[in-house]
Protein backbone atom coordinates (compact mmCIF):
# COMPACT_ATOMS: atom_id res chain seq x y z
CA UNK A 1 0.00 0.00 0.00
CA UNK A 2 1.20 3.38 -0.47
CA UNK A 3 2.26 6.15 2.02
CA UNK A 4 -0.62 8.52 0.53
CA UNK A 5 -3.25 5.21 1.24
CA UNK A 6 -2.03 4.53 4.19
CA UNK A 7 -2.38 8.01 5.61
CA UNK A 8 -5.91 7.98 3.84
CA UNK A 9 -6.80 4.94 5.94
CA UNK A 10 -5.43 6.20 9.05
CA UNK A 11 -7.88 8.73 8.81
CA UNK A 12 -10.76 7.07 8.20
CA UNK A 13 -9.92 4.62 10.64
CA UNK A 14 -9.98 7.45 13.49
CA UNK A 15 -13.33 8.79 12.17
CA UNK A 16 -14.89 5.30 12.41
CA UNK A 17 -14.21 5.16 16.05
CA UNK A 18 -15.96 8.74 16.68
CA UNK A 19 -19.38 7.49 18.25
CA UNK A 20 -22.21 8.79 16.56
CA UNK A 21 -24.00 9.66 19.79
CA UNK A 22 -21.24 12.15 20.77
CA UNK A 23 -22.45 13.41 17.70
CA UNK A 24 -25.91 13.64 18.28
CA UNK A 25 -25.39 14.88 21.26
CA UNK A 26 -23.43 18.11 20.01
CA UNK A 27 -25.94 18.15 16.77
CA UNK A 28 -29.01 18.65 19.40
CA UNK A 29 -27.13 21.36 21.47
CA UNK A 30 -26.12 23.15 18.43
CA UNK A 31 -29.72 22.43 16.66
CA UNK A 32 -31.09 23.95 20.46
CA UNK A 33 -28.93 27.18 19.69
CA UNK A 34 -29.88 27.69 16.52
CA UNK A 35 -33.46 28.11 16.98
CA UNK A 36 -33.71 29.83 20.34
CA UNK A 37 -31.06 32.60 18.83
CA UNK A 38 -28.06 32.14 20.92
CA UNK A 39 -24.64 32.59 19.52
CA UNK A 40 -21.82 29.88 18.08
CA UNK A 41 -18.25 31.10 19.38
CA UNK A 42 -15.70 28.95 18.37
CA UNK A 43 -11.53 29.11 18.38
CA UNK A 44 -8.75 27.62 18.31
CA UNK A 45 -4.86 28.64 17.70
CA UNK A 46 -2.51 27.60 14.24
CA UNK A 47 -4.54 25.01 12.38
CA UNK A 48 -7.73 24.90 15.19
CA UNK A 49 -7.92 28.19 14.33
CA UNK A 50 -7.84 28.64 10.58
CA UNK A 51 -10.75 25.74 11.37
CA UNK A 52 -12.50 27.76 13.65
CA UNK A 53 -12.77 30.17 11.14
CA UNK A 54 -13.90 28.01 8.66
CA UNK A 55 -16.65 26.55 10.23
CA UNK A 56 -18.17 30.12 11.43
CA UNK A 57 -18.58 30.44 8.07
CA UNK A 58 -20.29 27.37 6.98
CA UNK A 59 -22.84 27.98 10.21
CA UNK A 60 -23.39 31.37 9.43
CA UNK A 61 -23.77 31.55 6.04
CA UNK A 62 -24.60 28.23 5.03
CA UNK A 63 -27.25 27.87 7.74
CA UNK A 64 -28.65 31.25 6.94
CA UNK A 65 -29.66 29.06 2.72
CA UNK A 66 -30.84 26.13 4.56
CA UNK A 67 -33.10 27.51 8.05
CA UNK A 68 -34.19 30.27 7.04
CA UNK A 69 -32.00 32.40 9.13
CA UNK A 70 -28.20 32.80 9.91
CA UNK A 71 -26.91 31.09 12.49
CA UNK A 72 -25.01 33.60 14.74
CA UNK A 73 -21.39 32.12 14.60
CA UNK A 74 -18.28 34.03 15.23
CA UNK A 75 -14.63 33.02 15.64
CA UNK A 76 -12.98 34.17 17.88
CA UNK A 77 -9.50 33.44 16.31
CA UNK A 78 -10.44 36.14 13.48
CA UNK A 79 -9.96 39.25 15.41
CA UNK A 80 -5.57 39.80 14.74
CA UNK A 81 -5.48 42.96 16.62
CA UNK A 82 -7.34 42.51 19.50
CA UNK A 83 -5.59 38.49 19.95
CA UNK A 84 -2.21 40.58 19.87
CA UNK A 85 -3.74 43.85 22.02
CA UNK A 86 -4.37 40.87 24.63
CA UNK A 87 -1.58 38.81 24.23
CA UNK A 88 0.64 41.91 24.28
CA UNK A 89 -0.75 43.75 26.85
CA UNK A 90 -1.37 40.68 29.41
CA UNK A 91 -0.16 37.16 27.74
CA UNK A 92 -1.17 34.91 24.95
CA UNK A 93 -2.95 32.48 27.01
CA UNK A 94 -5.53 35.04 27.61
CA UNK A 95 -6.24 35.84 24.34
CA UNK A 96 -9.68 34.24 23.87
CA UNK A 97 -11.14 34.74 27.61
CA UNK A 98 -12.03 38.45 27.19
CA UNK A 99 -13.53 37.56 24.11
CA UNK A 100 -15.36 35.03 25.43
CA UNK A 101 -16.29 38.01 28.24
CA UNK A 102 -17.56 40.15 25.47
CA UNK A 103 -19.56 37.95 23.36
CA UNK A 104 -21.22 34.87 25.24
CA UNK A 105 -24.15 34.47 27.49
CA UNK A 106 -26.26 32.12 28.81
CA UNK A 107 -27.15 29.21 26.61
CA UNK A 108 -24.90 30.32 23.93
CA UNK A 109 -22.42 27.77 22.35
CA UNK A 110 -18.73 27.55 23.18
CA UNK A 111 -16.72 25.69 20.89
CA UNK A 112 -12.67 25.24 21.71
CA UNK A 113 -10.56 23.24 19.32
CA UNK A 114 -7.29 22.22 20.54
CA UNK A 115 -5.46 19.54 19.24
CA UNK A 116 -3.58 18.48 22.44
CA UNK A 117 -6.50 19.21 24.50
CA UNK A 118 -4.32 21.15 26.73
CA UNK A 119 -4.03 24.72 25.15
CA UNK A 120 -4.03 27.11 27.99
CA UNK A 121 -5.99 29.81 25.87
CA UNK A 122 -8.92 27.83 24.89
CA UNK A 123 -8.94 26.35 28.59
CA UNK A 124 -9.05 29.56 30.12
CA UNK A 125 -12.11 30.65 27.56
CA UNK A 126 -14.19 27.70 28.25
CA UNK A 127 -14.22 27.65 31.55
CA UNK A 128 -15.39 31.40 31.41
CA UNK A 129 -17.65 30.18 29.00
CA UNK A 130 -19.12 27.81 31.54
CA UNK A 131 -18.72 30.47 34.36
CA UNK A 132 -21.41 32.36 32.31
CA UNK A 133 -24.15 29.75 31.54
CA UNK A 134 -22.94 28.82 27.78
CA UNK A 135 -22.64 25.16 27.15
CA UNK A 136 -19.43 24.27 26.51
CA UNK A 137 -18.07 21.80 23.86
CA UNK A 138 -14.12 20.51 22.96
CA UNK A 139 -12.57 19.21 20.22
CA UNK A 140 -9.41 17.77 20.82
CA UNK A 141 -6.72 15.05 19.99
CA UNK A 142 -3.89 12.80 21.97
CA UNK A 143 -6.11 11.47 24.68
CA UNK A 144 -8.50 14.85 25.46
CA UNK A 145 -6.07 16.95 27.46
CA UNK A 146 -7.63 19.34 30.01
CA UNK A 147 -10.56 20.25 27.84
CA UNK A 148 -11.90 17.02 27.74
CA UNK A 149 -12.05 17.20 31.39
CA UNK A 150 -13.27 21.16 31.01
CA UNK A 151 -16.08 20.98 28.26
CA UNK A 152 -20.09 19.66 28.85
CA UNK A 153 -19.26 17.42 25.70
CA UNK A 154 -15.89 16.63 24.03
CA UNK A 155 -15.11 14.87 21.10
CA UNK A 156 -11.20 13.58 21.16
CA UNK A 157 -9.63 12.05 18.15
CA UNK A 158 -7.40 8.94 19.14
CA UNK A 159 -4.25 10.02 17.80
CA UNK A 160 -1.22 11.69 18.67
CA UNK A 161 -0.75 12.84 14.92
CA UNK A 162 -1.59 16.58 15.30
CA UNK A 163 -2.33 16.42 11.23
CA UNK A 164 -4.36 13.66 10.92
CA UNK A 165 -6.18 14.47 14.44
CA UNK A 166 -6.94 18.48 12.35
CA UNK A 167 -8.54 16.52 9.95
CA UNK A 168 -10.81 14.72 11.92
CA UNK A 169 -12.12 17.93 13.38
CA UNK A 170 -12.49 19.02 10.24
CA UNK A 171 -14.71 16.48 8.60
CA UNK A 172 -16.44 16.17 12.26
CA UNK A 173 -17.38 19.61 11.74
CA UNK A 174 -18.59 19.33 8.11
CA UNK A 175 -20.44 16.49 9.89
CA UNK A 176 -22.14 18.91 12.50
CA UNK A 177 -23.21 21.07 9.89
CA UNK A 178 -24.59 18.77 7.18
CA UNK A 179 -26.91 16.95 10.01
CA UNK A 180 -28.15 20.23 11.29
CA UNK A 181 -28.59 21.61 8.01
CA UNK A 182 -30.11 18.68 6.77
CA UNK A 183 -32.22 18.67 9.44
CA UNK A 184 -33.54 22.47 9.40
CA UNK A 185 -34.00 21.98 5.60
CA UNK A 186 -36.53 19.21 6.24
CA UNK A 187 -38.24 21.52 9.03
CA UNK A 188 -38.65 23.93 6.12
CA UNK A 189 -40.17 21.65 3.93
CA UNK A 190 -42.65 20.12 6.48
CA UNK A 191 -43.53 24.07 7.12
Amino acid sequence: MSVVLDYLGEVGDLLKCIPDSEINKVVDLLYDAFKNDKRLLMFGNGGSGATASHFANDFQKGLYLYGGKPFKALSLADNLPIIMAWGNDTEYANIFEPQVITWAEPGDVVLGISGSGNSENVIRAINRAKSIGAHTVGLSGMGGGKLASSTDFCITVNSDNMQKIEDVHSVLLHCLYSVLRDRLAEELKKG
